[in-house]
């Protein structure tokens, strides 16, 4: 792994999924796709669980939503040199206090494509400098690089988990 891409392993399943290209450009597009599939699901079939204990479809884009401002934040912080290393956080509660189910899936939506475009205009302004950069977060080293295909990855991994067990399965 080069300097530019500095990440702890177990972000090894998003990366991986990451086409090459221009990360602002797999980005947009990204969400166009994820908006194009969800958008045309009933509110009904978002609140469906595949399994009991399992995250609805409204829960994952939330989740997706949620990881995506921390580790946004996490690339601006390292991106603008700092030092003090990020803490980490528990998905399973952020999704369990923020009571997704009880928004709307069109609310949810405007919510990522506002997340993601903020990204988006954020990577687009980084220098060549700033990209190499690396930091700490939740204890482990990761680059300016790696958060940007981390970002694109879990979104990817959680698009084709609801395509896999929540769409393809009803």
């Amino acid at each position: 792994m080069t300097e530019a891409y500095k990440y702890a392993d177990y972000y090894k399943t998003y990366v991986k999924l990451v086409p090459e290209g221009d990360i602002a450009q797999i980005l947009g597009d990204q969400m166009r796709e994820t908006v194009g599939i969800v958008s045309l699901l009933s509110e009904e079939r978002c609140e469906y669980r595949y399994e009991a204990g399992k995250w609805s479809i409204k829960e994952v884009i939330g989740h997706v939503v949620d990881t995506e401002r921390i580790m946004s934040y996490r690339l601006l912080s390292i991106a603008r040199g700092e030092k003090v290393s990020l803490p980490g956080y528990d998905e399973n509660a952020y999704v369990e206090i923020a009571d997704f189910d009880s928004s709307s899936m069109k609310t949810l939506l405007e919510n990522f494509v506002a997340v993601r475009q903020a990204t988006i205009q954020l990577i687009k302004s980084l220098s060549e400098e700033s990209l190499t950069r690396t930091g700490t977060a939740n204890g482990h080293e990761v680059s300016v690089s790696a958060l940007m295909m981390i970002i694109a990855g879990h979104e990817l991994h959680h698009r084709n988990i609801i395509l896999e067990r929540y769409v393809a399965k009803n």
